[in-house]
């Protein structure tokens, strides 16, 4: 992933061997042994390596920069939105989740432009480490914070359970970055050089779980429990709103790190050169789409607060309107 991946230079030695002059008498008797030979020239472009097409290489720097830049600037902007209660927000139900949720923003954010590719010369193997470690941990923690407001759903709504909810999105948290610590602990540094090696494979295995539970499973556990109840008509159904949109950013990510890592373990092997390639620019086309979530994910928490806040200020008494009303403006002077 960008910035933890380095090319490797080819040795000298090797272009020294290339260059080394034989004598004539070898060079006769290769010409006088193999001159009339008939290649199988099909057979030796088949053998040749697969080159595959990089995305995200060195000039996509600037789309790191960019989306590292908005997704700062747009998520501290509803962050202090949330905190400082502007524009009714301060009606939104479950307040603290939606808070978290732009911190988790913020912190993907931030590791952007650490793993974009061309600035490899800026970090030693720890920083890499921990910025792995952010950069999943948020993805992971966002997505565990939106399940779990869609599963408690009309209590939030009520107020009902205050330090329950501190609680538990806490426990999120530390599940998060427990599910980081595979990819963390696979950023090693080899040969000088900061690289992203999955040498032990039960690592590989575990982020990849991790990765298809939490992008891929909940959400369609959340969309199937709705739908679900919606046809028995028993209990209330999960949360399924605008804020459930962020898992289309991740939805592919999960779905292509299963089969990248069944591709690269052998148990799915792809003949055609063509198929690697395909698969190469699918896995950089998601990842690409994965980091656009910290710039959508503001704009959902916005258009979020923006519906919840017309729908509960009608619904309010005329005298708790009032109140709210001179409120809000004690807060802005």
């Amino acid at each position: 992933m960008g910035n933890c991946l380095h090319r490797v230079d080819s040795s000298p030695t090797d272009e020294n061997f290339s260059n080394i002059a034989v004598g004539d008498d070898f060079s006769d008797e290769w010409n006088n042994s193999y001159g009339e030979a008939d290649y199988d020239y099909t057979e030796l472009e088949a053998a040749a390596p697969c080159h595959s097409y990089n995305l995200l290489d060195e000039s996509s720097l600037p789309f790191y920069g960019l989306t590292s830049v908005l997704g700062i600037l747009a998520s501290g902007a509803v962050l202090f939105a949330l905190l400082r209660p502007l524009f009714h927000w301060q009606l939104c139900p479950g307040r603290p989740i939606l808070a978290q949720l732009a911190v988790g923003s913020i912190l993907f954010s931030i590791a952007v432009p650490i793993l974009a590719p061309g600035l490899s010369s800026v970090h030693n193997t720890h920083l890499c480490q921990v910025t792995h470690l952010v950069w999943y941990s948020s993805a992971f923690a966002q997505a565990l914070l939106i399940g779990c407001r869609a599963c408690l759903g009309p209590k939030l709504g009520a107020g009902q359970v205050p330090g329950l909810t501190l609680w538990l999105t806490l426990g999120l948290w530390v599940v998060a970055v427990l599910l980081g610590l595979p990819i963390t602990l696979a950023s090693d540094i080899s040969s000088g050089l900061g690289t992203l090696t999955f040498r032990w494979g039960i690592l590989q295995f575990m982020h990849t779980a991790a990765c298809f539970a939490i992008f891929v499973l909940l959400p369609l556990g959340l969309f199937g429990a709705k739908g679900l109840k919606k046809v028995l008509g028993r209990g209330s159904c999960p949360w399924v709103d605008i804020l459930c949109v962020w898992f289309i950013f991740w939805w592919p990510h999960g779905v292509l790190r299963v089969l990248d890592s069944l591709v690269r373990s052998n148990f799915l092997i792809l003949s055609s050169c063509p198929a690697q390639q395909a698969l190469d620019l699918l896995v950089h086309l998601a990842e690409a789409l994965a980091i656009l979530h910290c710039v959508a994910t503001p704009l959902l928490l916005a258009l979020f607060c923006h519906q919840a806040t017309r729908t509960c200020l009608p619904s309010l008494p005329l005298p708790a309107r009032q109140s709210f009303h001179l409120d809000t403006l004690g807060s802005k002077s």
